[in-house]
C-alpha cells in the first residue's frame, strides 16, 4: 500500500473513530485497515491513535497529523481534477477561524450557506477570542478585526467597526446620558474580563488622546453577556458596533459619546496562497467577502 493510500485509511479510522467502520467505508478488511495504519506509524515513527477496547483516539501528533493528511489529499484530489477539466468543483477539508461573537452572527450563517452550494466541501470553524497563529494552527481562512501585521499574507478588507458605548434608553433616561468620556466616573459600568478588552477605555478629543479608567459595577468574561446586562438597565458597556447592532436597530440599546470614539477597526478576510490557493479556499474567500460587503451592520 503506498502513502498516499495508508493516508486515506488512516484519515478514514480518525473520522470514523474506530477501524471496523472505517474498514466497512473504503471496503477493506478491519486486518488491512490495521496493517496500514500500524506500518504508517512505524515509518513516522510516532504513534497517531490511541487505542482502548472500546474506543479509538488521536493522539496530539495523530491531530496534527490527520490536518496534513486532509489538505495533502484535497490537494491530490484537486490536481486530479483540473487535469479532467474539472477544477471549478471546491471539495475537501477547509479551516477557518474568526472571533467568537463575530463569527456566532456573521461566520456561521454564511459557512451554512456556502455549504449548501457546495455539498464536497467540509469545514471546521475556530471560534476564539485569539489572534490564532495560521500557519501552526492549520488555518485556511481567518477572518480578522482591526490592524494587521505586516505579512505574507493575502487580506480582503470586507468592513469596518466601531468601538462605542451603549445603555439601554431606560437608563439613559433615569440616569441622563454622558455628555464627555469623563461623565462615566461613578457611573455603573460594564465591563468583561475577555481576551484584548483594556481596563482603561481610550477616547479622542479634539484628536488628542483621552484615556478613561472606569470603575465596573460587574465584570463578566463574554461580551454578550455584557450587552445583556446593558439592556437589562445595568449600566453602560463598552463593545464593538456589530456587536450591538440588532438591538441598536430595536431600540434596546442607544450608543453614546460618538463624537469622542476612536477611527473605526477594519476587517479583513485573510488566508494563504493568493491565485495559487486551492479551489475550496478560494471558493469560500470569495463568498465569504461578498456576504460579508453587504451586510449593513459592517459598515461602521
Amino acid at each position: 500500500m503506498d502513502r498516499f493510500q495508508e493516508m486515506q485509511v488512516f484519515a478514514a479510522v480518525a473520522q470514523d473513530q474506530g477501524f471496523s467502520a472505517a474498514a466497512r467505508r473504503l471496503g477493506m478488511s478491519a486486518a488491512s485497515v490495521t496493517r496500514a495504519v500500524a506500518a504508517l506509524e512505524k515509518r513516522i515513527g510516532t504513534q497517531l491513535l490511541t487505542r482502548t477496547t472500546r474506543s479509538v483516539h488521536l493522539s496530539e501528533a495523530g491531530q496534527r497529523f490527520l490536518e496534513d493528511c486532509r489538505r495533502i489529499l484535497a490537494e491530490v484530489q484537486e490536481a486530479e481534477d483540473s487535469a479532467a477539466g474539472s477544477h471549478a468543483q471546491p471539495r475537501g477539508q477547509l479551516t477557518i477561524t474568526a472571533p467568537v461573537l463575530f463569527g456566532e452572527l456573521f461566520v456561521t450563517p454564511l459557512t451554512v450557506g456556502y455549504l449548501n452550494q457546495f455539498p464536497e466541501v467540509t469545514i471546521n470553524a475556530l471560534l476564539v477570542d485569539r489572534v490564532v497563529s495560521m500557519v501552526e494552527e492549520g488555518i485556511d481562512v481567518a477572518v480578522r478585526i482591526g490592524e494587521l501585521p505586516d505579512s505574507n499574507q493575502h487580506a480582503i478588507r470586507v468592513g469596518e467597526v466601531r468601538r462605542v458605548i451603549c445603555a439601554s434608553p431606560e437608563f439613559l433616561a433615569k440616569r441622563g446620558k454622558p455628555l464627555h468620556p469623563n461623565d462615566l466616573d461613578g457611573a455603573p459600568i460594564i465591563a468583561t474580563s475577555s481576551i484584548g478588552q483594556l481596563r482603561t477605555w481610550p477616547f479622542l478629543e479634539a484628536g488628542e488622546p483621552l484615556n478613561i479608567r472606569p470603575e465596573p459595577r460587574l465584570v463578566v468574561t463574554a461580551n454578550q453577556a455584557a450587552i445583556t446586562a446593558a439592556s437589562l438597565g445595568l449600566g453602560l458597556t463598552r463593545v464593538l458596533s456589530y456587536q450591538v447592532a440588532s438591538k441598536v436597530a430595536a431600540g434596546e440599546l442607544e450608543i453614546v459619546l460618538a463624537d469622542f470614539e476612536l477611527p473605526p477597526l477594519p476587517i479583513h478576510v485573510v488566508y494563504h496562497g493568493g491565485r495559487k490557493a486551492p479551489v475550496r479556499v478560494r471558493s469560500f474567500v470569495d463568498f465569504a467577502v461578498k456576504v460579508l460587503r453587504e451586510h449593513p451592520a459592517l459598515r461602521g
